[in-house]
């Protein structure tokens, strides 16, 4: 496999543009990952890459390598999948990512039991709130909650969320109810914004009587970490937008109370991403299938039980 595992190697550090980065990736040290190039190239007698003491380049064998190099790699994984399912053992790591919310109070719960189902399979979850790219991250599935940009990725969609405009009573009784989007503008309420690197827009979409329409929300704080932004709700910071199953607890409680209710926000869609030469992959579906399943069940029982 030590051919094998060179051509993942190279392929990282292609992809990643670092030998560090793929040596991180890989779970290996950067004198490794080194020592693997150097073997592909000793064996293929060209150069792969132009290093210098600050960048790392592809030359034209390494782009023309990197075609070739991506279809055995993938062939190799589809005949393993394909004796993997035909001896209904399958085994090895699947990654996948998932937002804060959906990942800590939809997935890692999960995440033991199938691994009690499958001993075989071992689960490696990334949660953030940022932009996930699957093919640089070493991916195999992400789910992503809200709209979705024009992808190569097979989308498979999971579960509409209904969201919800809210506040803490202390921050109502201080600054007033209000009744609508355009009462959010015109009192100048204090919006809490979920933003992470790279967003622009301080927006939230409301459906209104004649329609959907979005709003320039402004506030004092924002965060690239939804968890944050309920706890500075909570505390009576400001009027957030959440998704219901996040914050059903605290609605029921009356720690959070809906704001705007007339005009409340749309609803958004939670959806797994998966990379179309991973599908095939047996243990990629059945983890894919099993916390689906689980998911729509919670999401579906915390929107039903939620009195307010």
């Amino acid at each position: 496999m030590s051919y094998v595992n060179n051509l993942r190697m190279f392929i990282r550090v292609f992809e990643l543009g670092s030998m560090s980065a793929a040596a991180r990736d890989q779970r290996t040290s950067p004198a490794v990952a080194s020592a693997r190039i150097a073997e592909l190239e000793k064996h293929l007698a060209v150069r792969l890459f132009n290093r210098t003491t600050r960048s790392l380049q592809p030359t034209e064998n390494g782009r023309i390598f990197y075609e070739g190099a991506q279809r055995v790699l993938d062939a190799i994984e589809e005949a393993e999948a394909e004796v993997a399912q035909v001896a209904h053992n399958p085994r090895g790591t699947v990654f996948v990512a998932a937002p804060l919310g959906i990942g800590r109070r939809l997935i890692a719960p999960h995440v033991p039991a199938f691994k009690d189902a499958y001993p075989l399979i071992d689960v490696r979850l990334r949660l953030s709130d940022r932009k996930i790219d699957l093919v640089s991250e070493g991916l195999d599935l992400a789910f992503h909650l809200g709209q979705l940009e024009d992808s190569t990725l097979k989308v498979r969609q999971v579960a509409e969320c209904p969201r919800v405009l809210c506040a803490s009573p202390a921050y109502v009784l201080a600054r007033g109810m209000p009744e609508d989007g355009d009462a959010l503008l015109r009192d100048k309420h204090d919006c809490l914004n979920l933003r992470f690197p790279g967003a622009t827009e301080f927006r939230w979409h409301l459906v209104t009587p004649s329609g959907p329409q979005r709003y320039e929300i402004s506030g004092p704080f924002e965060s690239d970490d939804g968890d944050v932004l309920t706890a500075w709700a909570l505390d009576g910071r400001g009027v957030v937008m959440k998704p219901i199953f996040e914050v059903a607890d605290y609605l029921r409680s009356g720690a959070l109370v809906p704001v705007a209710t007339k005009t409340p926000p749309t609803a958004t869609q939670l959806s797994c991403l998966t990379q179309h030469r991973r599908l095939r992959d047996p243990k990629i579906r059945l983890f894919t299938d099993f916390i689906i399943t689980r998911v729509r069940a919670d999401m579906a029982t915390a929107v039903e039980n939620l009195k307010y």
